[in-house]
């Protein structure tokens, strides 16, 4: 049977290619609350496995206490000594590195087992891995192993740590009890402080060991090189005295002699010249003006002459008063000339006797000078020998010191560490913290619900946002269709507009959805079959499939288009004896105008699935398909087919054939996108695409 009427324009040519996948599920950041809403249930049992599981930890587990020991250490050590082993350096970092080293110190072995020695913590069940489950299990650990056990418990349950800012330690130690926890923390802060102690001494023990073993090498060096001086000058016949050589004493010596002889000879001469230029008056030499004798014998001859000029006066020059004076005058003046004579010859003689004696000083200063050259060149080996003995026993004076000094230095300690605040028994235990559990099981769980549900959601992705469902089925999504209305009126059945109309937002999407999918313009204006809508979707969105067709009809009728509704839902039939519908159309047994009947108060007309008691071929159903549709352009403006699943309704594909669109419903974050990609395909396989979709928002 071959059909008169011309095929419907297609709008899209199916590619297997493209139907048989769909892209990637991408999720925007508005729908993560519609898959959280979703999801809810995996996220609110997670929340409450995990608070389930915190609250039996918190109730279960035995408490634990923390006590903590103050230690406050100085980069500054005590200056005990000024040349201490240990000099104290603060760094430019004003000690905090220093400070923080300290913080791995307390934590080393020596120190702890110094603790753990002092606590008697090996024979401890708590600590020395010989607790109640080691009991049952039957083993027993060897002394060694016990030490390293209660070792490795006591690093578990120690914390040290340094506020920022502070030298301060925070010596921290967990235990079951809150004596047991102070008592340790105690102990560590003293092992630290004793073993500080301990290594400053052991270290000044080793340092004063080291000198004095060099002590005795360094005396036999300077030995050594005392006889190496001594020797030196016995083979040069060189004395010392004084620390000097005896030839250059005694030539120091005699050179100030000579210098002195030297001066004396000179003064001597210039008297002696100054007497022989005044012979004449000799009296007039400062040699005659010092003498004492001199001046005597001018005061005697003075008065004499006062005398024997008052006698001539008074007595006449014949007296002998007058002569006896002027005899007394006269030999007054001859021992004035004898005293002169004397000095002049006195002076002579010294002179020459000077003269003599630096002439004396001079050959001797020769003499010493030509046998102190040869002395000079061995003493300039024996002044190298001399440093080198004096070096020596500098070193040895400097060793032999600070062997001293490190021996007081071992029973000194200049640690500058003390405890300020000794560990007191808690109050409070430290763990399990139940509140902080339980906040933390509760944020946790929202996290890790959250989690599950995106992995869930990213496992088995559903139609999420109207961008996705486009890029699936390449096709526009023609709107978002709010799943409940406002007015709560039912929307079947065809009754009046204001009965079957939903929310206004509801009429709204309809209405736009069906100017956008006829506004194209690729229907020709000649076009003799009437405008089609079919409705499909996966088998799971039978409600809201029938209701959005519903909705278009409506909404079409609404606006005073006669509408033709034809129900192909497979599973649309539940009578027992079916009246006759489309499938009887299909197969050519009735025309639709004898099956199909208009709603009471409606532009809606009906036309039921009908009897599917045969099977038509596909070629007849679509000859009676254009039949029909042809002739409904004489009474119709719009026909919308609820075409049903087609994944499970092969019948309607003559339907599927001639519709001019192909509209798939989906549920946003309900539908899974496989189920769209079946639908797609089994809408590709009878030799269509989908031209356009519609989307029901439950949380709308």
């Amino acid at each position: 049977m071959q059909s008169s009427l011309p095929m419907v324009p297609q709008q899209h040519s199916p590619d297997p290619a493209r139907a048989g996948s769909y892209a990637a599920s991408t999720v925007e950041l508005g729908d993560l609350k519609r898959i959280l809403v979703r999801r809810r249930f995996w996220i609110f049992g997670t929340v409450a496995l995990l608070t389930l599981v915190a609250l039996l930890y918190g109730l279960f587990t035995p408490a634990l206490y923390s006590s903590a020991a103050e230690i406050l250490i100085d980069p500054q050590d005590l200056q005990v000594v000024t040349n201490d082993v240990n000099p104290s350096r603060i760094s430019p970092d004003g000690g905090i590195t220093q400070v923080e080293s300290q913080v791995s110190v307390v934590q080393s072995t020596g120190v702890l087992m110094r603790a753990i020695a002092a606590t008697n913590l090996t024979q401890d069940p708590e600590f020395n891995g010989q607790g109640l489950l080691s009991r049952l299990l039957g083993s027993a650990s060897a002394e060694g192993d016990r030490s390293v056990q209660t070792l490795d418990a006591l690093r578990r349950r120690l914390a040290v740590k340094r506020a920022d800012k502070v030298l301060v330690l925070d010596v921290i130690v967990t235990a079951k009890s809150a004596d047991k926890a102070a008592l340790l923390a105690n102990a560590i802060a003293q092992a630290y402080l004793v073993d500080q102690a301990s290594a400053r001494a052991k270290m000044a023990k080793d340092a004063s060991e080291s000198i004095t073993a060099r002590l005795d090498e360094q005396r036999k060096r300077v030995q050594q090189a005392e006889n190496a001086v001594e020797a030196y000058k016995s083979a040069n016949n060189m004395v010392m005295a004084a620390g000097n050589l005896v030839s250059d004493q005694e030539l120091t010596e005699i050179n100030t002699q000579l210098a002195t002889a030297q001066s004396r000879t000179a003064a001597l001469k210039a008297q002696v010249d100054q007497m022989r230029r005044q012979s004449g008056t000799p009296d007039a030499t400062s040699e005659a003006m010092r003498s004492a004798v001199i001046s005597s014998l001018r005061a005697q001859e003075a008065t004499l002459v006062d005398q024997v000029s008052q006698l001539g006066t008074e007595l006449g020059p014949r007296h002998p008063s007058l002569i006896a004076a002027q005899q007394q005058l006269r030999d007054t003046r001859q021992l004035i000339a004898r005293e002169l004579g004397r000095i002049a010859t006195a002076t002579e003689t010294d002179y020459e006797r000077a003269l003599a004696n630096q002439q004396a000083l001079e050959a001797k200063v020769a003499g010493m000078k030509s046998k102190s050259l040869d002395t000079d060149q061995a003493s300039v080996r024996l002044r190298e020998l001399q440093r080198d003995l004096e070096a020596l026993r500098s070193v040895y004076s400097n060793y032999l010191q600070r062997a001293q000094e490190t021996r007081e230095q071992i029973n000194v300690d200049s640690t500058n560490a003390r405890i300020i605040s000794n560990a007191m028994p808690a109050l409070k235990k430290s763990w399990p913290p139940l509140p902080l559990l339980l906040l933390g099981a509760i944020f946790g769980g929202l996290g890790l619900g959250t989690g599950l549900a995106l992995i869930a959601e990213y496992s088995s992705p559903t139609v999420l946002s109207s961008a996705q469902m486009q890029s699936a089925i390449d096709a526009p999504v023609l709107g978002v269709v709010p799943a409940k209305s406002d007015t709560g009126r039912r929307w079947w059945p065809f009754g009046g507009a204001r009965a079957a109309a939903s929310s206004q937002k509801t009429d709204a999407v309809v209405g736009l959805a069906l100017r956008r999918m006829f506004s194209s313009g690729q229907r020709p204006a000649d076009w003799p079959l009437v405008p089609s809508i079919l409705v499909t979707s996966s088998p799971g969105e039978g409600a809201q499939r029938s209701r959005v067709a519903r909705l278009l009809a409506n909404a079409a009728a609404s606006r005073g288009s006669r509408v033709l509704f034809i129900d192909a839902n497979a599973g649309g039939g539940g009578q027992k004896d079916p009246q006759p519908g489309i499938l009887d159309v299909l197969r050519g047994e009735y025309a639709f105008e004898a099956v199909s009947h208009y709603a009471a108060g409606s532009n809606v007309a009906v036309l039921g699935r009908g009897r599917s008691k045969a099977v038509f071929q596909e070629a007849h159903g679509i000859y009676f398909a254009q039949q029909m549709l042809a002739r409904a352009s004489r009474s119709f403006e719009l026909v919308v087919i609820d075409g049903g699943a087609l994944a499970d309704n092969l019948n309607a594909s003559p339907l599927v054939a001639m519709a001019d669109e192909i509209v798939l419903v989906a549920t946003l974050n309900a539908t899974p996108m496989r189920d769209v990609t079946t639908t797609s395909q089994a809408v590709s396989v009878m030799g269509r695409l989908p031209t356009a979709a519609l989307l029901v928002d439950e949380a709308a």
